[in-house]
C-alpha cells in the first residue's frame, strides 16, 4: 500500500525539535523514498506489459500514480516527482497504442481504468487512455476532450490538481483539433479546442490562486514564493492557444481574449493578473494585439491596485513599435467604435488615450510609473511617428503635467536627484535630444524647456551641458536670432544665475568647463547672411550679458572675434554693399560696448592678470621691445617694461610681484640701445626721457635705483646737449630737461613720506 494513503500526524515540542532534520532534507529524504517507490512500480509494470498482463500492469501503474497524492512535498520535490512518474506512463501508453491498432478494444479500457479506487490515480490513467483513444479514432475527438476537462474538477487540491491538468494539456498538444470546419462534428474544430484550452485555463487559475489561502499566514511569503514557480504551468495554456494555427483575428476577438481577460479580471490576485497578462502580450501574434488594443487596455484599468500596471503597459508598447518599425510604419489600425463601425486610427492616439485613462483610475499608481509610462509613450511616438514632432510635444506636456502635480503635493519646487521621479524625469528629457541630435528641433518642442525647470539645479546644468555636447558632436549651425534666443533660453542655468542654485561657491574647475562649452557653443551661431549674422551677435551679447562677472570673461570673447570676422566679410563685400562702411563702424560701435562691458571696475581681475600669468607676460614683453627694428623705438619699449617689473606701493603695502633689479636691468639697457644712436640729438632725447623713468621709478620706492646711477644720466645728458648746434629741436630737448631737474628740486625741497626723495642727486 501506498504510504501517502495513510495520514501523518506530527507532534512538535523542543525538544524533538533539536533532533528534527532541517526542512530541506527532510524533503529531500521524503522525495527520495517516494521516486524509489516509483521505480519499483514502474518496473513492475513495464514487467507487465512485456507479459501481456495488463491489468496487472494497471494496478502497478496506480499504485505509481498513488504518489501523487502526497501533500508532503514542496512543489519543486513535487515537480520532480511528477516528471519521474509521466516519464513512466509513455511506456503504458505506447504499449495501449501498439495494442489498439491491433485491434483491442479501447472504449471497453477507457470505462474499466475509470473503477480506479483513487481518484488521482483514477484521472491520470484516464487521461493515459483518453489520448489513446483518441489517436486511433477521431470520431468522438470533441466529446473525449469536453469529458476528461470536466472530470478533472474531481480533484480540487492545488498543488496536485494544476499538475493533473498540466498533464492533460501536455498529452493533448498534438491532438487538438485545428481546423476552422469539418465535416465530422464529433471530431471538433477549432473553437472546441478554443473552448476545451479556456476551460483548463480557468480552472488552472483558480487552483492557483487557491494556494495563497493554504496554511499558516506567517507562511504567506514562502507560499507567494512557491506560487511563483508554478506559474509556468498556468501559462502554458495561453502558448497553447497561441500555437492554434486555424484562430483568426476575429477569434481571437470574439472567443480568445475576452475568455482570458474575464478570467483574469475576476480572479482579483494580483501575482495572477500580472503574470497572465504579461504571458498575453508574450505569447500571441503582433496583429492579434493591434487589433485588440482597447479592449486589453481597457482591462489593465480594472486590474488589482497591486498589480505593476507599468511593466504590462510598457512591454506592450515595445513590441508593438518594434513591429512597427519591422513593417517601417506600415500598419493599419481599427478600432470597433460604439456604433459598431471600424475606424482607422493612429497607434499613438489609441495608447495615449488608454494611459491617460488607467493613470486616472489609479490614483495610487506611484508617480515614478507615471513617468516610465510617458517615457514609453515617447519612445512609441519616436519610434512609429517619427515625423510627428506634436505626438512627442504632447507626451511632454502631459509629463509637465504628472510633475506640476507632484511639485503641489509635496510642496517642493523643484524635483531633487534623490527622488525616483528625477532619473524617469532625465531620461524624458534626455531621449529626444539623443534621438534628433539636433537642438533645433527641440526648441520647436514647445512643452521641453518648461519641463526642464522642473529639475533642481544640478539637473538642469547635466541637461544643458548634454544639449551643448549634442550641438559640438553633430556641429549644428543656429542661424536665426530667434533661434539663438530660444537655444540660450533653454540653457538658461548656464548664462545666469539661479534662484536655487548653491549659496557656496561653484567648483571652479566644473564651472569654468561649463561656460567653456557655453563659449564654443557661440562658435555655432552663424548665418550665410552677414546682416542676419550681426543680428545674431546682437541676440547672443543681449542674452548673455546678464551673466554677471565671472560668466561674461567666458562668453564675450567669441561674440568680439566672430564681429572682427564680420568686419572682414564686410570689406570682402564692399563691390557688393555700398554701405559696408557704415556697417563696419557699427560694428566696432558694437566692439567696443563690448570691451567696456568687460573693463569694468567689477571686472578689472581677468584671468591674464593672474600672477602664474605675470611672470612670462612681463619677460615676452621686454623680449619684443627690445627687438624693434628701430632704435630709438627699442629705447622707449625697453623703458617702459620697467614698470612692469616695479609698481608703486598701495595701502602701504608693496606689490608682491615687485623685482627691482630686472626694472633697472630695463632702465640700463634702454639707456645703451639710446647710446647707440647716430644722431646726437636722438641720444639727448632718448636719455632726456630716461631720465624722468629713473625718477619716476626712485620716488616710487625702487631703491636700486641710486642717486648716483641719476647723476651719471644727468651728466651723460649735459655732455650731448653741449655738443649740439643750437636749433628748435635742441630748444625742446633742453627744456624738457630743465623741467624734470626742477621736478627733481622741488621733490628735494617737499619729499613724498612713502617714497625715496632726491637727496644726493647734483641738480645744478
Amino acid at each position: 500500500m501506498s504510504r501517502v494513503s495513510h495520514p501523518f500526524l506530527y507532534i512538535w515540542s523542543n525538544a524533538q525539535m533539536t533532533n528534527q532534520a532541517s526542512p530541506v532534507e527532510e524533503q529531500e529524504k521524503l522525495l527520495d523514498e517516494a521516486l524509489n517507490l516509483v521505480k519499483a512500480q514502474a518496473f513492475q509494470m513495464k514487467r507487465c506489459l512485456d507479459k501481456s498482463k495488463l491489468m496487472d500492469a494497471l494496478k502497478h501503474a496506480s499504485t505509481m500514480l498513488g504518489e501523487l497524492r502526497t501533500s508532503l512535498l514542496s512543489p519543486k520535490s513535487y515537480y520532480e516527482l511528477y516528471m519521474a512518474i509521466t516519464d513512466e506512463l509513455r511506456h503504458l501508453e505506447l504499449y495501449l497504442l501498439e495494442e489498439f491498432q491491433k485491434g483491442r478494444k479501447v472504449a471497453d479500457l477507457y470505462e474499466l481504468v475509470q473503477y480506479a479506487g483513487n481518484i488521482v490515480p483514477r484521472l491520470y490513467l484516464l487521461i493515459t487512455v483518453g489520448l489513446v483513444y483518441i489517436k486511433t479514432s477521431t470520431s468522438l475527438r470533441r466529446d473525449l476532450l469536453k469529458d476528461l476537462v470536466e472530470m478533472c474538477r474531481g480533484v480540487q487540491h492545488p498543488l496536485r490538481g494544476l499538475f493533473l491538468r498540466n498533464y492533460l494539456l501536455q498529452c493533448t498538444r498534438n491532438i487538438l483539433p485545428d481546423i476552422s470546419e469539418t465535416q465530422n462534428e464529433s471530431e471538433g474544430t477549432v473553437r472546441d479546442a478554443i473552448d476545451f484550452v479556456l476551460m483548463n485555463f480557468a480552472e488552472m487559475n483558480k487552483l492557483w490562486v487557491r494556494m495563497q489561502h493554504q496554511g499558516h499566514s506567517r507562511d504567506k511569503e514562502r507560499r507567494e514564493r512557491e506560487r511563483s514557480e508554478l506559474r509556468i504551468l498556468v501559462g502554458t495554456n495561453l502558448v497553447r492557444l497561441s500555437q492554434l494555427e486555424a484562430v483568426t483575428v476575429d477569434d481571437y476577438r470574439r472567443l480568445v481574449l475576452p475568455g482570458i481577460l474575464e478570467q483574469v479580471v475576476s480572479c482579483r490576485d494580483a501575482i495572477a493578473q500580472e503574470y497572465l497578462m504579461e504571458c498575453i502580450i508574450q505569447v500571441f501574434p503582433d496583429e492579434f494585439h493591434l487589433a485588440n488594443l482597447q479592449p486589453f487596455l481597457k482591462s489593465c484599468a480594472e486590474l488589482q491596485p497591486g498589480v505593476n500596471i507599468k511593466n504590462i503597459i510598457i512591454a506592450l508598447i515595445e513590441r508593438l513599435a518594434a513591429y512597427s518599425q519591422r513593417n517601417e510604419g506600415n500598419i493599419n489600425l481599427s478600432v470597433v467604435m460604439e456604433d459598431g463601425k471600424e475606424q482607422e486610427v493612429q497607434l499613438f492616439e489609441v495608447f495615449s488615450d488608454q494611459v491617460a485613462a488607467i493613470t486616472q483610475a489609479r490614483v495610487d499608481m506611484p508617480s515614478e510609473d507615471m513617468l516610465s509610462l510617458q517615457l514609453a509613450l515617447l519612445k512609441l511616438a519616436q519610434r512609429c511617428h517619427p515625423d510627428k514632432l506634436s505626438y512627442v510635444d504632447r507626451v511632454l506636456a502631459h509629463t509637465d503635467k504628472i510633475c506640476a502635480d507632484i511639485h503641489q503635493n509635496s510642496g517642493k519646487t523643484h524635483l531633487e536627484s534623490n527622488m525616483p521621479v528625477f532619473k524617469e524625469l532625465m531620461k524624458i528629457l534626455k531621449l529626444p535630444a539623443d534621438h534628433y541630435k539636433n537642438i533645433l528641433t527641440l526648441i520647436k518642442l514647445q512643452n521641453y524647456a518648461p519641463l526642464i525647470k522642473h529639475l533642481n539645479y544640478n539637473g538642469r546644468i547635466m541637461i544643458a551641458v548634454h544639449l551643448i555636447n549634442d550641438v559640438l558632436e553633430t556641429d549644428t549651425l543656429i542661424s536665426t536670432p530667434e533661434d539663438v534666443e530660444s537655444v540660450l533660453s533653454m540653457l538658461d542655468v548656464l548664462v545666469k544665475d539661479q534662484p536655487d542654485q548653491p549659496t557656496t561657491e561653484p567648483d571652479v574647475e566644473d564651472f569654468m568647463e561649463e561656460q567653456g562649452l557655453l563659449a564654443r557653443l557661440i562658435h555655432h551661431f552663424k548665418s550665410d547672411s552677414a546682416d542676419q549674422q550681426y543680428l545674431i551677435l546682437s541676440a547672443a551679447r543681449k542674452a548673455l550679458q546678464g551673466g554677471g562677472a565671472r560668466r561674461i570673461q567666458h562668453t564675450f570673447p567669441p561674440i568680439l572675434f566672430h564681429a572682427y570676422r564680420l568686419a572682414f566679410l564686410y570689406k570682402d563685400l564692399r563691390d557688393q554693399d555700398e554701405m559696408w562702411e557704415k556697417k563696419c563702424q557699427k560694428i566696432f560701435q558694437f566692439c567696443h560696448q563690448t570691451i567696456s562691458t568687460l573693463v569694468k571696475a567689477e571686472l578689472a581681475e581677468l584671468p591674464l592678470r593672474c600672477a602664474e600669468n605675470a611672470e612670462p607676460m612681463r619677460t615676452q614683453c621686454a623680449l619684443a621691445a627690445s627687438k624693434l627694428l628701430k632704435k630709438p623705438d627699442q629705447s622707449r619699449a625697453v623703458a617702459l617694461c620697467a614698470h612692469l617689473f616695479w609698481k608703486g606701493p598701495k595701502d602701504g603695502q608693496q606689490w608682491a610681484l615687485n623685482e627691482p633689479g630686472r626694472a633697472l636691468d630695463c632702465l640700463k639697457k634702454a639707456a645703451r640701445v639710446a647710446q647707440q644712436c647716430m644722431d646726437g640729438g636722438v641720444q639727448a632725447q632718448l636719455l632726456a626721457e630716461l631720465l624722468g623713468r629713473y625718477a619716476l621709478l626712485r620716488h616710487r620706492g625702487n631703491r636700486a635705483l641710486t642717486a648716483g646711477l641719476i647723476d651719471a644720466v644727468i651728466q651723460k645728458i649735459r655732455e650731448e646737449l653741449a655738443n649740439l648746434d643750437q636749433s628748435e629741436e635742441v630748444e625742446q630737448i633742453t627744456k624738457h630737461f630743465h623741467n624734470t631737474l626742477q621736478h627733481l628740486k622741488n621733490r628735494m625741497e617737499c619729499p613724498d613720506p612713502d617714497g625715496l626723495g632726491s637727496e644726493g642727486l647734483v641738480l645744478s
